[in-house]
């Protein structure tokens, strides 16, 4: 169980980032520097680290941090700050009743911030509106899990995906998503022809392992489910021996499979029949499978059935809780799990406890010593918001998320901050969408600031450790609780001083009145000392009081948390929602994440390393639909839905589907003018879990029409940027920014003073052309040796090598020549050679050097890595690579 911290200077940690939930070593020099690796002990990465993780050291400075409270925007003392949340939210309440108040909350918090949430507003507030963001990732499988096994139960590990003979992933793009957990899997089918099944409507870079992609009409997923549960019973593939012993309802669901025939299953998903044949006698054939599934199952109107179709493949041939078997749903922050274990949903009490049972409810109440505990379900995500745009929630506190970014129709939630009586918002950064509608501004301690647990999505329980001193007045979020809870008058019960002391209660809690009636129990840490919690190794639960369970698989031989024991077969009608009829939204938009970024980019988009992937939105269009929608590679396009619109980057690709198209998650008012894809997101739901439907968007797409476009790089951020289109990204010594324009500026001088930030006077004063009919417009300001900024204007996209343009910031210009040289917009022949777009974030390698070694001779991946180290650290890349190999041997083959 006891690990002890590394000496001279190094901190075992965990990434904060997706669920895998890896291992990470900080070491932190003399002179403050930090650099970080993989823990080759930690069980989730065995030493791997994707992108991300390895660029942390480079999202840690403190620029736009938020680092003292803020009271209607102006600095105040925590005291008075905490004081007038406590007093709003009391007297709120006091007038309109408990339910007037509401909680929204994170999957980046950590466990102990997340019991002290739940236990004030559940149990001494007494209402049950708290939910969190990851009702928008993984609420369906919840509700799945729970209608199926009676509890919210992952049954597997990581370990299974090692050991199976097939994997099939469903809406899961492994590759980007949870790189170190794809990692795993492509060493596994190296080593021990594991077959790889994708089920996705994009062809992804996960599909690079897949022996068979099944590219998916969108919301297909359980008419495709329904027709495996019938072949498996046709084809006398259902282990009758543990549906007898285990299970009950299994007539009932092959009641509604039995009529998916192949052809029907065909129609109804858009497959080739011969591939979906060959899927089914596949699964039907091979005994240790594991199904992945992610957002692409949750995230639908119908993502609790899409989990129960699958579970009831499972079920059906006993493949649960065994090595080598099982459903597995992966989660996408860093402590979903966490934040289930607590009951942060708004239909959860604690410990996986349930609102709605008097038992569960009568022993939290006595552990808690309330009598006022919640007795309904709050308000999920969607409908929370709804409230408060309708006025019945008068006071809200947000804590370290950005819902005016990321809940779907997203105008509309921005709307309803700002008509709220009082919100509050406690945040790591000063400037977001949200934080711009706060009346309350808390500084909150980040990821390497702040102690605390979180869990990853194999039930895996690891630290997260401090390295750094909290800067200015920032404060643990579980500290900013307490301290609100005691002003309210419930000082006994958050007179907390250390997480440990929280981690504990939740502990003891789990174990109350157990023995076994519940699949989560940690009780076996319920007695922790400050020294053991500082020292506390990663372990899995169930960890119970008597050892008597620690770690391990679910179900192989039944014993479900249901009434009878039983699993429960459930029937999933497949109910075709399709997309709007209106021919004016013809296309289906599907969202989600990318490779080197991270929800809103608030972490990730400090890196200019990562940014140099993807420096822009954009959105992915077959070219069929691009050809008839008028729009070429590379354009600027309007996507637009009857909610709101977007204006990104047209990125054509064979890769989707003809009639869909695809529009990252992550991009924000803070990097780009109109980005914000959520905007775009009708708020429909799935009728069971509450989660939002986020993979179906009917839109249409028009392009931009701009008379002008340009680019700039620049050592600061310009404060104004006078554009219609402009996206900002960071570059390792400053930033760029792609710009557009439907009218061509007046005075191009004026315009670029305003985005370098210097006087006009300075413009005139440096190198300079603008064209005679004002078409053209080009300039370089320094300040001494140094590039200030540079700013390119044309009439059609500006052809100048962005990975160029930014590497100007960091060079030395010493004398007139090297200075007008920049206006050429390319390097002389002697100066380093254009990278091209990144393709490697880990060791910044771009596609023009992988380009000039394939040009040298046949190449491989593996040959790729030797020379230039792209694809030997996280991996992720290697799809991308193969992708230039392979594009680089048919044009020598034409």
């Amino acid at each position: 169980m006891n690990a002890s911290p590394d000496l001279f200077g190094k901190v075992k940690t965990t990434c904060p980032y997706c669920g895998v939930g890896c291992g990470l070593i900080v070491e932190t020099a003399t002179d403050g520097q930090v650099s970080l690796s993989g823990d080759p002990d930690h069980p989730a990465n065995l030493g791997r680290i994707c992108s991300k993780g390895a660029a942390l050291g480079e999202t840690l400075s403190l620029d736009g941090r938020l680092l003292h409270p803020l009271i209607g925007g102006k600095r105040s003392e925590w005291d008075d700050a905490l004081d007038l949340v406590a007093s709003r939210f009391k007297a709120a309440i006091d007038r309109y009743g408990p339910d007037s108040v509401a909680f929204y909350v994170s999957g980046q918090l950590t466990t102990e911030d997340y019991y002290v949430a739940n236990k004030l507003m559940k149990g001494f507030i007494g209402s049950a509106n708290i939910d969190t963001n990851s009702r928008l990732c993984m609420a369906s499988s919840v509700a799945g899990h729970k209608r199926a096994f009676g509890s919210d139960t992952v049954p597997g590990c990581y370990e299974d995906l090692e050991l199976a003979n097939l994997v099939v992933l469903v809406g899961s793009n492994l590759a980007w998503c949870h790189p170190v957990l794809y990692q795993r899997l492509a060493e596994a089918r190296e080593k021990r022809r594991t077959k790889v099944v994708v089920i996705d409507p994009r062809r992804t870079a996960t599909c690079d392992i897949a022996d068979l992609h099944l590219p998916i009409a969108p919301g297909a997923d359980v008419a495709l489910f329904n027709g495996l549960l019938a072949h498996l019973e046709a084809s006398g593939s259902i282990v009758t021996s543990y549906v007898h012993a285990h299970t009950k309802g299994l007539d009932e669901a092959l009641g509604v499979a039995r009529p998916w025939s192949l052809s029907r299953v065909a129609e109804a998903t858009g497959l080739v029949r011969s591939d979906i044949e060959a899927f089914y006698e596949l699964f039907a054939k091979t005994a240790y499978s594991v199904t992945v599934y992610s957002q692409g199952v949750n995230q639908s109107a119908s993502g609790t059935d899409k989990v129960n179709a699958i579970l009831n493949c499972h079920l059906a041939t006993g493949r649960i809780g065994r090595p080598g078997m099982g459903p597995f749903s992966v989660t996408g922050q860093p402590n979903a799990m966490g934040g289930r274990e607590v009951g942060g949903l708004a239909n959860q009490l604690a410990a996986h406890m349930e609102l709605e049972s008097w038992s569960d409810r009568r022993r939290v109440s006595r552990f808690w010593g309330v009598r006022k505990l919640s007795k309904k379900p709050g308000l999920k995500a969607v409908e929370l918001f709804e409230a408060v745009h309708d006025d019945r929630i008068k006071a809200i506190w947000i804590m370290g998320t950005n819902p005016v970014a990321s809940l779907p129709n997203a105008d509309r939630v921005r709307d309803a901050l700002l008509r709220c009586d009082f919100v509050v918002v406690s945040d790591v950064e000063r400037h977001t969408d949200t934080t711009e509608t706060a009346d309350v501004l808390l500084p909150s301690a980040a990821w390497g600031e702040k102690a605390g647990t979180v869990t990853n999505s194999e039930r895996r329980v690891s630290r997260q450790r401090p390295f750094m001193t909290p800067p200015g007045d920032a404060r643990p979020d579980w500290w900013q609780l307490s301290q609100v809870g005691r002003r309210m008058g419930f000082e006994h019960a958050f007179d907390y001083g250390h997480p440990f002391e929280i981690l504990n209660e939740h502990a003891r809690l789990s174990g109350l009145e157990n023995g076994g009636a519940r699949d989560f129990d940690i009780s076996g840490i319920g007695d922790l000392t400050r020294h053991d919690y500082e020292v506390l190794a990663p372990f899995q639960w169930p960890l119970t009081a008597d050892k008597s369970r620690q770690g391990g698989r679910f179900f192989s031989d039944g014993g479900f948390y249901t009434a009878d024991g039983r699993a429960q077969f459930v029937p999933t009608p497949h109910a075709d929602s399709g997309k709007a009829k209106a021919s004016r939204y013809s296309l289906t938009m599907n969202t989600g994440r990318i490779r080197d970024q991270w929800h809103t980019m608030t972490r990730s988009g400090r890196s200019g390393r990562l940014m140099q992937h993807f420096a822009e939105p954009y959105v992915e269009i077959h070219p069929a639909d691009a050809n008839e929608a008028g729009v070429a590679d590379a354009n600027l396009v309007t996507v637009e839905s009857p909610h709101g619109l977007v204006t990104v980057r047209a990125l054509l690709t064979k890769s989707q589907r003809p009639g869909s198209v695809f529009v990252p998650i992550h991009w924000t008012g803070a990097h780009a003018a109109t980005g914000r894809v959520d905007a775009l997101v009708p708020p429909r739901t799935d009728p069971v879990s509450g989660q939002p439907d986020s993979k179906r968007t009917a839109v249409s797409i028009r392009p931009f029409r701009a008379a002008w476009y340009g680019f700039l790089v620049v050592r600061d951020r310009p404060e104004t940027i006078s554009a219609e289109y402009w996206a900002v990204a960071r570059a390792n010594e400053g930033w760029r920014v792609e710009l557009a324009g439907q009218t061509v500026p007046d005075d191009w001088t004026a315009l670029a003073a305003e985005l370098i930030e210097c006087e006009p006077g300075e413009i005139t004063g440096s190198p300079t052309y603008c064209a005679a009919d004002r078409s053209e417009f080009r300039t370089a300001v320094f300040d001494g040796k140094h590039l200030q900024g540079a700013f390119f204007a044309s009439p059609g996209p500006v052809a100048v090598s962005r990975s160029w343009g930014a590497g100007l910031l960091a060079q030395a210009f010493e004398d007139n020549r090297s200075r007008s040289s920049v206006l050429a917009g390319r390097g002389a022949d002697d100066d380093a050679p254009d990278k091209g777009a990144t393709i490697c974030a880990c060791f910044a390698v771009g596609i023009n050097q992988i380009a000039q070694l394939r040009a040298g001779g046949p190449t491989t991946v593996e040959e790729v890595g030797w020379k230039l180290g792209a694809g030997t650290n996280c991996g992720s890349c290697r799809p991308e690579i193969q992708r230039i190999i392979d594009a680089a041997k048919v044009k020598e083959s034409v």
